[in-house]
This record gives C-alpha cells, structure tokens and sequence, in this order.
C-alpha cells in the first residue's frame, strides 16, 4: 500500500542543497512527487516542503536519510490534521465568447480567480489543498485545458508551533 508523506525541511540557503535533497531521492530510486523550495523569514535559511510517496518503510527511510543531511537544521512531517498545506494551479482554458460564462461559473464555484481573458482563452489562478486542485481540475477536463502549470505543495504546521530561533 502507498502512503504519501509530507515533510517541511529547513535548510541552509545555498548552492548545492537543492541539489544534495534530490540527489538523496535519485540515489536511492526514490520520486518525489512535489518539491517547493523559497527563502524564509531568516535568509540564511530555505524552507523545503517535499511530498513523496511509497511503502512506510521506504517513507521512514526517506525522513532518516534527509536528517542525516548536514545541510538539513530541522525536519518535520505535515501531518494533515495538524498542518495546513496549499498548491498553486494556473490553467490556461479554451474560452470563446459562447462557452466563457460556463467557465467562469465553474471557477467561481471554486473561488478561483480569472486573471487574463483572450478572446480566445481564459486563465484561471486557483489555490488550495491538493485534493481541491484535482476537483478542479476534473471539472474542467469538460473545457479544452491549452496549458497547466501547478506549483508542487508548501505548507506549515498549524498552532503556534514555531520553529527554533535561528540566529543569523
């Protein structure tokens, strides 16, 4: 049975680590499903949020080996009851003056929103936990889809658990 874990990685900000995260996965015949990788509030640190997938054990082994990493400070896994997780999708939708209000209405059901209209086509920005994306995106496969980017998962532990303080 596949399970799909989230983890939340704090790195150090520089060249290589990128590199030495996903090398870990390839090393090892691992995929990674989705990765975001951004500076945080301390620029000496990135924030990694990695989402992979496998048997428990390939999983466990997975967070062991990051932590090992010397360019890792801190790990984490975003359990969904105690974390909130969010994608970016930016869709690009086949919209002539007949059918645009059709798909307007369905990404106002959504809340997405319509940043550029052609006449042509729309593209819809919509934000949201991964299950909400795929809904989406399902409902507009009824629409000719021209293009689809997604951003991959970030997300934080909820509450107020903080992370250590870093000093710079």
């Amino acid at each position: 049975m596949n399970n799909r874990m989230v983890l939340s990685l704090l790195v150090d900000n520089q060249a290589g680590v990128l590199s030495r995260v996903s090398g870990l996965f390839s090393r090892r015949g691992y995929n990674i499903d989705s990765l975001t990788v951004g500076v945080t509030e301390n620029p000496n640190f990135s924030r990694m949020t990695v989402v992979a997938s496998g048997e428990p054990e390939a999983l466990e082994q997975i967070y062991k080996q990051l932590d090992k990493l010397v360019d890792v400070v801190d790990i984490k896994e975003l359990e969904p009851e105690s974390s909130v997780t969010r994608e970016l999708v930016l869709i690009k939708v086949a919209a002539t003056a007949e059918n645009r209000h059709k798909v307007v209405a369905v990404a106002g059901i959504f809340r997405a929103n319509i940043i550029d209209v052609s006449p042509s086509s729309v593209i819809i920005e919509l934000t949201g936990n991964s299950q909400k994306i795929q809904a989406f995106i399902h409902l507009l496969e009824g629409f000719e889809i021209k293009q689809l980017v997604r951003t991959g998962v970030a997300g934080l532990p909820r509450g107020a658990e903080d992370e250590p303080y870093l000093e710079d």
